[in-house]
């Protein structure tokens, strides 16, 4: 069909009139806006000198510029002096790479890693993982009624991954908002009254957004219950080294599963811990009953990662794999992402501090109980908005504020603005 819409053309100085199509794509509907996007937007145009944004999940150093780890430049430039060549990597990733992702989460002693029972390929960040393991899921029907059961409040892209994967998505009990802390009775709950051999994801350490972690307790009894129950564990591993400054302790909970006899599977990320966001460098790993089903399970993977991506990127998996494998420069990573996790664990106890001495009656004692980059405030979507209107803060509507975003410089600011929006 042609619409009275037309066109000139000119052939041989002539012109004439060329008819226009209707347009193939009328209709698509305009989508909503991405709320972090659409966050950083409002923050760019706001001219107040004062202006603050609490709501990017990337670290900042105290002045509050982004921050590339000295290791990281250094296994840049031995990886430039190397002169590697541009091939395709694997459908299954760099191998080295590989091999090394799982020996950081799942420990260089791991029975399971010994025995060849871990399945693992490289994928595009943490999100990939994600879609990755949703694709899994869903192509062989591996959990109950096709659901994946997703701690409430979760990662917000958690939710869209798995649904576009054709996933049924179901939520647990997780935040307790009374007390800004862990809904472990809900979530014991939740666990015990759903289908035998559901899929529930975890968040490995640093729960994003609520900062709220279980105790290695109550852990314990996550797994007892998931595994009487015999669910499948998906564990989302975003911030391991990053949560408490220890990459040993930060992977607890998944070698707790692994020990107590879960086939977990395993989402990685390495955007977080090593700065490398850009990259988008992550692994996503399924630990099998032999070597047998791993090779099965390996060889699936690669079926469904080749129509989604093909192969993965090779620059940010050699960062990687240079800094894991190396002497000198392993133990100097190590420090700096503890130096990362000390300057948020630091403005968790300043902003306390701050609120305190503004007066504030309210209990605060979250700010420093929470773990990891974010902190799940409390406060409205009224208060932030007042937060945003008033005093130029910008976080999300649920209230959470990246931790990276306070400094020394502003963390007073930031205090004086929650006490007034919450001294009402």
């Amino acid at each position: 069909m042609l619409t009275s819409a037309v066109r000139k053309a000119t052939h041989n100085g002539l012109s004439k009139q060329v008819p226009r199509c209707m347009s193939t794509y009328a209709s698509v509907p305009m989508g909503p806006a991405d709320p972090i996007l659409g966050l950083n937007e409002a923050f760019q145009n706001d001219t107040d000198p004062r202006k603050i944004s609490l709501g990017v999940g990337a670290y900042r150093d105290d002045n509050g510029n982004p921050y590339v780890l000295p290791s990281i430049r250094q296994a840049e430039k031995l990886i430039v002096e190397q002169e590697l060549n541009k091939e395709y990597l694997g459908i299954a990733g760099l191998p080295g790479f590989i091999k090394l992702s799982l020996e950081f989460a799942y420990g260089t002693e791991s029975a399971a890693l010994k025995e060849g029972r871990i399945a693992g390929v490289q994928t595009l960040s943490g999100t990939g993982a994600c879609r990755l393991a949703g694709e899994f899921f869903n192509r062989f029907s591996l959990s109950s009624g096709n659901t994946i059961y997703q701690p409430n409040p979760t990662w917000g892209n958690h939710v869209p991954i798995f649904k576009d994967a054709g996933m049924e998505v179901k939520q647990y009990s997780y935040f307790d908002k009374s007390t800004n802390g862990l809904d472990f009775g809900g979530m014991m709950s939740d666990i015990e009254s759903a289908p035998d051999g559901s899929a529930f994801l975890l968040h490995a350490c640093a729960h994003n957004p609520t900062g709220v972690d279980p105790t290695e307790e109550q852990w314990k009894e996550i797994s007892h219950a998931m595994k009487k129950k015999n669910h499948l564990a998906f564990f989302d591993c975003a911030y391991q080294g990053f949560a408490s400054g220890d990459a040993e302790k930060d992977a607890g909970a998944i070698r707790l599963f692994v020990d107590d006899g879960h086939n977990v599977c395993l989402g990685q990320s390495f955007a977080k811990n090593f700065g490398l966001y850009g990259e988008r460098v992550g692994a996503f790993s399924v630990l099998c009953a032999d070597e047998e089903e791993k090779k099965r399970v390996e060889s699936q993977l690669k079926i469904l990662i080749r129509p989604m991506y093909s192969n993965p990127p090779t620059a940010g998996a050699r960062i990687v794999q240079t800094i894991l494998e190396s002497p000198e420069l392993n133990p100097q990573w190590y420090a700096e992402c503890k130096g990362m996790a000390d300057r948020i664990i630091a403005m968790r106890t300043a902003l306390k501090s701050a609120l305190e001495k503004e007066g504030s009656s309210m209990n605060w004692e979250h700010v420093t109980s929470q773990i990891g980059m974010f902190c799940y405030t409390g406060i409205s979507t009224d208060q932030v908005d007042e937060m945003r209107e008033k005093h130029h803060i910008y976080m999300t509507k649920d209230g959470r504020i990246s931790m990276a975003g306070v400094t020394s410089g502003n963390v007073d600011y930031i205090a004086a603005a929650l006490h007034d929006v919450t001294n009402k």
